[in-house]
């Protein structure tokens, strides 16, 4: 069972899942609960995550980090680190990409990843010592690894969706380790141009996945559900689960959407078979028709 959208043509990566999603999967009834910043958080909002199965912060990061961050992506997708290749274009972009110039391509990039041996600054951000002490606050004091480095973009107009899921399904990691994502805005995060959209507290249990527009939960358990959005300005910060049921819709709007996503586990952890996920998470064929 594959849990990747991504296919290969004329030298490059596309992401499969282009088609427009039905707009009564993101009803948005609320905005996520913020603190102000990361020295801000303390038992009370460690409680808050534990209940709700996220934490959001309105500034993580300074607007000098931000910068530094999306100039360490417009170098990798400059190409001035030849032996970097994990870069995925927008699928609707497959046509039209060999006759585009470098500043065109660059919004036509759907994700980019395993960057931080190449890119110092992106290291920086994901290694930030305040950061890394929330996060192995929320690991129950466990030394957090981090174990993928993702740069999410969601192109003007095109930017495809990221159908609900939960992040734990795509991991070979046995169900009770405690995982914790990390989503950084690059640029305003909002509903027009797909910030995460959320289900608190339905991070305790395994979600039956399939692999329809993506490997995602199927439609029919979230169509009409009444979500959380996360919006979120340059340099706020998510934290959730990798259990928290969590997808974006299309960027409807003119505007960029990029942001660095992390994940982390406690540093003594070891993979399991995918098997084990699978018995976990579903299969084709598993208990639920989509």
């Amino acid at each position: 069972m594959t849990t990747t959208n991504t296919v290969h043509a004329n030298g490059a990566s596309y992401d499969e899942g282009a088609e427009l999603h039905d707009p009564a999967l993101y009803q948005p009834s609320a905005d996520a609960h913020q603190v102000a910043t990361l020295a801000d958080i303390g038992p009370a909002e460690i409680a808050f995550y534990r209940e709700h199965g996220y934490l959001a912060v309105a500034q993580a990061f300074s607007k000098d980090e931000i910068k530094a961050a999306i100039d360490g992506i417009v170098s990798l997708l400059m190409g001035e680190y030849p032996d970097f290749d994990h870069v995925v274009f927008e699928a609707s972009a497959r046509e039209r990409l060999p006759a585009m110039g470098p500043a065109e391509r660059m919004d036509a990039v759907r994700k980019l990843g395993v960057f931080e041996q190449h890119e110092s600054r992106l290291r920086a951000i994901s290694q930030h010592a305040a950061m890394l002490g929330v996060i192995k606050t929320l690991l129950h004091d466990r030394t957090p690894e981090m174990f993928q480095d993702m740069a999410l973009l969601k192109p003007p107009l095109i930017g495809r969706e990221k159908p609900w899921h939960q992040d734990h399904a795509y991991f070979d990691y046995p169900l009770d380790t405690p995982v914790v994502g990390v989503w950084i805005a690059l640029d305003e995060a909002t509903v027009e141009n797909g910030c995460m959209q959320i289900l608190p507290g339905r991070h305790n249990e395994p979600l039956i996945h399939f692999k329809r527009r993506d490997w995602q939960i199927c439609d029919d358990m979230v169509m009409g559900t009444k979500s959380v959005a996360v919006p979120l300005k340059p340099g706020g910060l998510l934290f959730f689960d990798g259990k928290l049921p969590h997808g974006t819709p299309h960027n409807t709007s003119p505007h960029r959407r990029r942001a660095l996503q992390f994940h982390y586990a406690p540093d003594d952890i070891h993979k399991t078979p995918p098997e084990e996920r699978l018995a976990h998470f579903g299969s084709e064929g598993k208990d639920v028709s989509c």
